[in-house]
Formats: structure tokens, C-alpha cells, sequence
């Protein structure tokens, strides 16, 4: 299982290379040159070859990568592209077998399959019990068209959670990392964004996907542990490493899974 903190993972089109170096400047965690969604099918090959010379030209510059979906006439072209030593990994869209994603982990690279229908997630647990998977997520608005919900309602979110139970339950499961939440597209709603990452954080997912670098600092601001559960954190760790065995802190005994959540909330302090 991965401990490195990821927060917020920001999307940027492989069609926009003037966009890359101001994507890795944002602060976030992760950055993904998408050559899916983003990039009209005439500009494929092109989004390729952007992110090659940028790579080139940057050899400090580290980026994940979205491939188009398996069955795509440029998903393998997309994959070999993938073994460039500036791509640390890979996201699958529209995953929906274990052969898919064994065929894109072949490659070497962590892999995040993106449940985005209702097969995704019937087959999520074979899927995320494959060699070279790191963690999990998902695509909310595809999810929610295959299902054919009510965009943005109410009940659509109540059923977008039970797939987000699948995620955390099938990533734990398979000892994976904690899974990121899908996007939130209305970018110019810094409260509704705040609730949005705060629910995210509170379910157990480590942070979301993100499609505009201002959501950045919004999301980190939101996810961050207050002072008072950092400080929680220091009394249950230093107890831990003083060797005494079962402990209490205000109150609650201390075991192994209270270790590892208050260890997490230190990480996500810095």
C-alpha cells in the first residue's frame, strides 16, 4: 500500500503543452496529461508527442498519464508512450476487465483503473486485485449516464455512494492505497468544492480528482487535519513509540488501527 500523500490529482490536456509546466507549478500532488476526454481524436497522436518533447525538454518533470480506453485505435500507441521515464503512471478510463488492466500494467508503471459503468463495477474486484494496480477511482458523471441518473441531484449522489462504498471496501481489500474521488465540475464553487472534498476525506478517500489547478489550494485547505486532531495524533504516536502497550488517549484505548489513522492524519499535516 502506498503511503505517499496525494491529495489532489489535476488533469491537464495533452492537446494544451503550454499548459503542462503551469499544471506542475499549481502544487498539486499529482499532475495527469490527459489524452483521453480532453483531446479531440484528431489532436491524439499530437497530445503524444507534446508530452514527449515536454518530458524531454524537463527531465525533472514528473506526470501521470490518462490513456484512452482499451479498445481505442491509439490505446496501445498511448501505453508505449507510457514507458518514458517522466511518466510515473498510468490511468486506465473506462476499465472494465482484469485483462484490461493487466494488459495496461504490463508496462511497469502503477496503475489507477477509472470505474465509469455499471460493469466497471461489477468486475472492480478482480480488477483491483491485479499485479501493479495502486489505487482506485472513479469518473461520477459517466458513472451516472451509464446508470441513468439525474445529474447533480440528490438521489444521484445517494446512489454515486454506494459506488464509493465498492472503491474503499475493494481497496481495502486488496491492501491497496486510499482511492481519490471523482471530479467536481463546477469549478467556480469554491464552498460547494470545500464540502465536496471535506465529504470525500470524512468517507475515507484520500483526496479527488481535480480539472482546473484552482481547485488545488481548495481542496488541500480542506482536507487538512485541524489543529486539535493533529494534536491527538502526537499523543497517540509518541505513546506508541514509548513501547508501554495498550494505552489510552482521552479516553480511548489505543490499538493498532488508531496507530495507523493517527500516523495518517501527521502525513496529511506535513
Amino acid at each position: 500500500m502506498s503511503s505517499h500523500l496525494l491529495r489532489t490529482a489535476l488533469f491537464v490536456p495533452g492537446s494544451r503543452p503550454e499548459r503542462f509546466a503551469k499544471a506542475l507549478a499549481s502544487g498539486a500532488d499529482a499532475v495527469i496529461v490527459d489524452f483521453e476526454d480532453a483531446v479531440e481524436e484528431a489532436q491524439k497522436r499530437q497530445a503524444r508527442d507534446n508530452l514527449e518533447v515536454f518530458l524531454d525538454d524537463q527531465p525533472d518533470a514528473r506526470v501521470w498519464v490518462r490513456v484512452n480506453m482499451a479498445g481505442h485505435a491509439e490505446h496501445a500507441a498511448d501505453l508505449e508512450a507510457c514507458r518514458h521515464p517522466g511518466v510515473d503512471g498510468i490511468l486506465l478510463p473506462k476499465a472494465e476487465s482484469v485483462e484490461q488492466v493487466v494488459r495496461a500494467a504490463a508496462i511497469g508503471k502503477p496503475l489507477w483503473p477509472i470505474v465509469e459503468s455499471a460493469r466497471g463495477l461489477q468486475e472492480l474486484p478482480a480488477m483491483a486485485r491485479a499485479a501493479g494496480v495502486e489505487r482506485l477511482t472513479f469518473g461520477g458523471l459517466d458513472l451516472g449516464v451509464d446508470l441513468g441518473l439525474a445529474a447533480g441531484s440528490a438521489a444521484a449522489e445517494r446512489i454515486l455512494d454506494q459506488a464509493r462504498f465498492v472503491l474503499l471496501l475493494q481497496s481495502r481489500l486488496a491492501g491497496l492505497a486510499q482511492p481519490l474521488d471523482t471530479v467536481f465540475p463546477r469549478i467556480d464553487d469554491e464552498a460547494g468544492l470545500t464540502r465536496f472534498a471535506r465529504d470525500a476525506g470524512a468517507m475515507g478517500f484520500a483526496g479527488m480528482l481535480c480539472i482546473h489547478p484552482k481547485q488545488v489550494a481548495v481542496v488541500h485547505a480542506a482536507l487538512a487535519p485541524s489543529a486539535d486532531e493533529v494534536a491527538w495524533a502526537r499523543r497517540v504516536v509518541e505513546g506508541a513509540e514509548e513501547g508501554v502497550g495498550a494505552f489510552k488517549v482521552d479516553g480511548q484505548m489505543v490499538d493498532a488501527p488508531v496507530i495507523a489513522r493517527a500516523r495518517r492524519i501527521l502525513v496529511a499535516a506535513g
